[in-house]
């Protein structure tokens, strides 16, 4: 019922910035709770950040300090905010809808994250 479009990757050096979008359509945003998860090359795909539709949010251990997922209702929009960025931040990142009441999950089709010199 929601459909998810990435954008804001692309090519960054190490200790460079870059802003994650979600954009969210064809449902009631503020029914989901939100997640950006990435999956690296060879690597299964793991949470990055998420936040719930009051905006509790929660970070992987990796990210912390240095990411911050956000989201605007008004918008239907979810954000992830990557600063400091490693090589090893590099991944595809995928924004994740998951429906309150159903649980049931949601997948954009991803954004490619590269850091590198």
């Amino acid at each position: 019922q929601v459909q998810l479009v990435e954008s804001g990757g692309g090519l960054v050096h190490p200790g460079g910035s870059l802003r994650l979008s979600c954009a969210a359509s064809g449902s009631i945003f503020s029914l989901y709770n939100m997640g950006w998860y990435r999956q690296a090359p060879g690597k299964q795909r793991e949470l990055v950040a998420d936040i719930t539709s009051g905006g509790s949010t929660n970070y992987a251990d990796s990210v912390k300090g240095r990411f911050t997922i956000s989201r605007d209702n008004a918008k239907n929009t979810v954000y992830l905010q990557m600063n400091s960025l490693k090589p090893e931040d590099t991944a595809v990142y995928y924004c994740n809808a998951v429906r309150i009441i159903s649980r049931r999950d949601y997948w954009g089709q991803g954004t490619q994250v590269t850091v590198s010199s």
